[in-house]
């Protein structure tokens, strides 16, 4: 009952993962990434542990397909699960659980990859790729909601989307773009609605971060 992708910018070196789903709490517990490594999304009977160890082992020098092996190697309750890897260098690869019996399905594309379950048709991840692709210049958390958007558009989930989140991190160990909706009618068109107004302000947040006399006070 969830789609998501995780991707990468080639010109500025973001990760970044984006994830909807009729459930609470996704942004918690489904997307995770880190600066310079890659991204993961866990989800179906989701473990979130998962999450964080994929990004020990990116961080180990493992690639996306290793990260996958060591994840589903000794691990019994793998056959639950499905994920999406994203690497250093764009690889990506991607896992179904054979206790996966709903419509589900993964695509991948040049520095992306989309997975689904119970899902209203195995064209979703798909339709997600191709949206991301389309649009290679623009911001990395623009490219991964426009691919949610076009998940959604091709049939999304069997139940309604209530939940969505946007992670995107770039250098620091912080994200730079970390936004989430829960419990709404309508979870994407929040969500754009909350990047669009974050977008303007993302770089200026890092800023004060990292160089807070930079900025002009009070900030105009």
């Amino acid at each position: 009952m969830t789609f998501s992708l995780v991707g990468m910018c080639r010109r500025k070196g973001m990760f970044g993962a984006a994830v909807t789903t009729s459930s609470i709490g996704v942004g918690s517990r489904c997307p995770f990434a880190a600066a310079n490594m890659g991204a993961v999304v866990t989800q179906h009977r989701t473990d979130p542990q998962l999450g964080p160890r994929g990004l020990n082992l990116l961080a180990a020098g493992q690639s996306a397909r290793q990260v996958i092996e060591s994840l589903a190697t000794d691990n019994p309750t793998v056959g639950w699960r499905q994920l999406a890897i994203i690497d250093k260098l764009g690889e990506t690869a991607y896992y179904h659980g054979d206790k996966i019996t709903s419509t589900h399905a993964a695509a991948q594309g040049d520095g992306v990859c989309a997975i689904g379950n119970i899902i209203r048709n195995a064209d979703i991840p798909q339709a997600m790729v191709e949206a991301f692709s389309r649009v290679p210049d623009n911001h990395l958390a623009e490219r991964l909601l426009c691919a949610l958007e076009a998940g959604l558009a091709a049939g999304g989930e069997l139940k309604q989307v209530k939940s969505a989140a946007l992670l995107v991190v770039h250098e620091q160990p912080f994200p730079l773009v970390d936004l989430r909706v829960e419990l709404n009618p309508q979870p994407l068109v929040e969500l754009r609605f909350l990047w669009e107004l974050y977008q303007p302000q993302a770089e200026l947040y890092v800023r004060r971060a990292i160089d807070p006399d930079s900025v002009p006070y009070p900030e105009t």
